[in-house]
């Protein structure tokens, strides 16, 4: 298994980009190039967060994007006038999302994959999940359930007046800060999971991608009331010894087939 894992890392990392962008998003551009730095893990699919507005078939009930026409999509927070300019261009049901940060990361362990779970959960990221494939592929999903979803406009025809539109403008910039808080925070408890020693040789020859601003380590809350630093995380590993990977700046669509249904959302 160990010998399949690298070869389904190799072949992942070495694939081109087929997302809609086309490349890893910059505000999580460290997060995947840090991850895929070790040799037990690799991202399969990404997204760093999104507003985005769909305009769907007015006669149609099926929900898959292939058949929908994005109006606006947006990776920052966005203008309301933005909103409005792009569903000026509705002809069908429009629907505003916001769409948190997502994560999928292949595992060569199961403990691996216990650890990376561990790191979402205290992260804020409580919708994330474990799953095994039939060949024997461990995925975790680092995901969360802060997202939105409003529809605008029916048959071409807008809904709402344009002070509702601000109104959930102001909502879904909101929810994307938090986005972006959760992130840092992720970022910052695997940097405390992950080995001290490869760290510091990454840190030495790579700064890192992105410049985060500056926060309080993150404390996960017992049931107690009471607070454990992220630093717990280094004892589960210290037992381990880790070798130097190479470091991989791209990111590749999903390799297993049991989550297709679910990647598809953020490709």
């Amino acid at each position: 298994m160990e010998k399949r894992f690298s070869q389904w890392k190799k072949q992942c990392l070495n694939k081109l980009d087929l997302s809609k962008k086309g490349s890893v998003d910059e505000d999580i551009a460290h997060v995947v190039s840090l991850l895929n730095s070790f040799e037990e893990f690799f991202t399969t699919s990404s997204c760093s967060g999104r507003i985005i507005l769909i305009d769907g078939a007015p006669d149609s009930s099926d929900v898959h994007k292939q058949n929908c026409f994005w109006l606006f999509v947006s990776h920052q927070k966005c203008k309301s006038d933005d909103l409005i300019s792009a569903l000026a261009n509705s002809s069908g049901e429009a629907v505003l999302k916001f769409e948190p940060f997502v994560l999928h990361v292949q595992c060569r362990r199961l403990e691996d994959a216990q650890l990376m779970h561990s790191v979402a959960i205290n992260s804020g990221f409580r919708n994330s999940g474990l799953t095994v494939g039939k060949t024997g592929k461990i995925i975790t999903a680092v995901r969360s359930t802060h997202s939105l979803e409003v529809p605008l406009s029916h048959a071409g025809k807008l809904l709402v007046d344009h002070e509702y539109i601000h109104f959930l403008t102001q909502i879904a910039n909101q929810k994307m800060e938090e986005n972006l808080r959760r992130i840092h925070r992720f970022h910052q408890n695997l940097q405390s999971a992950l080995p001290t020693e490869k760290l510091h040789k990454l840190q030495m020859s790579d700064p890192p991608v992105s410049q985060e601003p500056q926060e309080v380590p993150y404390r996960a809350e017992t049931e107690k009331g009471e607070t454990n630093k992220t630093s717990v995380y280094k004892r589960r590993r210290k037992r381990e010894q880790h070798h130097q990977t190479y470091c991989c700046h791209g990111d590749g669509p999903s390799i297993v087939p049991e989550l297709d249904d679910c990647l598809d959302l953020f490709t």
